[in-house]
């Protein structure tokens, strides 16, 4: 009958371009440079990791992806108004390529949660998203230093401010999901029910 198709598909693609949109407004907070390291202290990571938490690893992880691949189009929405292909060939390209694994991995840890993930259950979540990261970033980063050791030495500046980041993220999560139980679920649980 007309009038009563599914609303889930138009949501899901709304959720998944909102979400993308966040973490483009994310990138308005300029990248800090400590002690010389290529790679930048940014907010934008936080984005991925919560459109893992929220929208699980399909819609979180395709946000991610449109978000990207944006970036590589050429709009400026990386930390410090970056765009185009320059950032994936540089320093800090394996840690914004590692924001797609990272939110998959986050969405497929939370999803088994579902409906209600718990705080700790999201925090190892987001704690399993930054490693991801980090094991994308920190070789990538490596290969364009010539040295592995010393990028990962230099990527330890970055644990207290992600460990900062992965629980507001985690927190932000769990009142998302107390407020809207069915919002990350895979869309078989979604649609099933009242």
């Amino acid at each position: 009958m007309p009038g009563t198709r599914n609303p889930a598909p138009a949501a899901n693609l709304a959720r998944t371009v909102v979400f993308a949109a966040f973490i483009a407004v994310l990138g308005i907070f300029p990248g800090l440079y400590i002690g010389g390291a290529a790679v930048p202290i940014v907010l934008q990571n936080m984005g991925p990791l919560l459109a893992g938490s929220i929208l699980g690893a399909r819609r979180g992880g395709a946000a991610v992806l449109l978000f990207v691949a944006l970036v590589a189009l050429g709009l400026p929405l990386l930390s410090g108004g970056r765009g185009g292909i320059a950032p994936f060939a540089g320093p800090s390209g394996g840690f914004v390529l590692g924001w797609i694994a990272s939110a998959v991995v986050v969405g497929l840890i939370v999803q088994r949660a579902m409906p209600r993930p718990g705080l700790v259950t999201l925090l190892v979540a987001n704690v399993a998203g930054v490693a991801v990261d980090y094991l994308v970033g920190i070789p990538y980063w490596g290969a364009f230093t010539g040295d592995i050791g010393s990028a990962a030495v230099q990527s330890l500046v970055f644990l207290p401010g992600d460990a900062v980041k992965l629980v507001a993220v985690s927190l932000v999560a769990v009142a998302v999901h107390r407020a809207v139980p069915t919002l990350g679920a895979p869309r078989s649980t979604a649609t099933t029910g009242s």
